[in-house]
């Protein structure tokens, strides 16, 4: 039988960080191959409008950005195949990839599976995404400028969410199920100075409320059951994010919130593997960081393959 073809680099995941990967391993004469399952840009792709990424000064919409990555990289001869990911032997050698179109092998992988926003599951919710719906403040925010918006929950991303919104929405509603914000004290004090953000307590968002799009939530009070309707223009849900970590869990080191360990050399516990992106830990999940982290992780590929890592 013939030697399987090896692939100096197979990056799983489309994205932002996946693409600017294949973009920096091609040039670099890398054999590389990206493995995404659906379309590219992951998350990006379902971004109506994104003004915060450079060299757009117009804005630029999630899924015209992502297919102008996609060409870039595969300009440069980096190839894509459209499969499932099943399982990854990370350790093997050379790395195994058992996928829906067959099994492939790589010198170094670059997990750039990325993380997913928690929903809360209310009917509607899907198809209100984009109008009326968000998960992402600094991506959307700008679209409800002089409006009013609800953020839905209490942490750390809820309260940074509420005050980015309120620096350009009429009227922030923060509703939380419990009676005190779980977000660290330093955001309290600004959280409760701001004129234009109402604070909803021991609520719960019970109903979307639709026209063709959001018109206004109903919610439903925890120790009560009182329910009461709040006119809206915007729905933000911020009650947090799941790292898509499951293909790699038991093989890399995530913390506690199941994001792979790795810091800003993009290096995990096994060599010749880099997280890229959303699914590392990191301060700031933006569409800029992630493509940093994708020329970042080419760059200690190339070490280790010279055999420097």
């Amino acid at each position: 039988m013939s030697e399987p073809h090896v692939y100096d680099m197979i990056v799983v995941g489309g994205g932002p960080g996946g693409y600017t990967a294949a973009l920096y391993a091609a040039r670099a004469g890398l054999d590389t191959l990206v493995l995404e399952k659906l379309s590219a840009g992951g998350q990006m792709a379902l971004t109506e409008q994104i003004d915060n990424y450079p060299g757009f000064e117009e804005g630029v919409d999630g899924f015209t950005l992502a297919e102008r990555m996609q060409t870039q990289a595969e300009r440069f001869g980096a190839k894509t195949e459209y499969a499932q990911v099943d399982r990854m032997d990370l350790t093997a050698v050379p790395k195994v990839l058992e996928t829906s179109e067959g099994t492939f092998y790589a010198r170094t992988v670059a997990v750039a599976t990325g993380a997913n926003p928690r929903e809360l599951g209310l009917p509607g919710e899907a198809a209100l995404t984009g109008r009326g719906v968000a998960y992402c403040a600094a991506c959307d925010g700008m679209r409800y400028k002089g409006k009013t918006v609800v953020v839905v929950g209490g942490g750390n991303s809820a309260a940074a969410d509420a005050m980015l919104l309120s620096r350009v929405a009429k009227e922030v509603i923060l509703v939380h199920r419990r009676d005190t914000l779980r977000a660290t004290k330093i955001y309290h004090d600004p959280l409760m100075q701001a004129e234009n953000i109402e604070f909803r307590w021991n609520s719960v968002v019970a109903e979307l409320l639709q026209d063709g799009k959001l018109t206004g939530v109903k919610l439903r009070d925890v120790n009560t059951g009182e329910e009461t309707t709040i006119p809206c223009d915007g729905v933000f849900i911020s009650v947090g994010r799941k790292p898509a970590t499951d293909l790699v869990e038991g093989q890399l080191t995530l913390d506690r919130s199941g994001y792979i360990v790795a810091d800003e050399t993009t290096r995990t516990n096994i060599p010749g593997v880099y997280a890229v992106g959303d699914v590392r830990t990191k301060p700031l999940r933006q569409v800029v960081t992630a493509v940093a982290d994708g020329a970042t992780a080419v760059h200690m590929a190339e070490e280790y393959l010279a055999g420097g890592e």
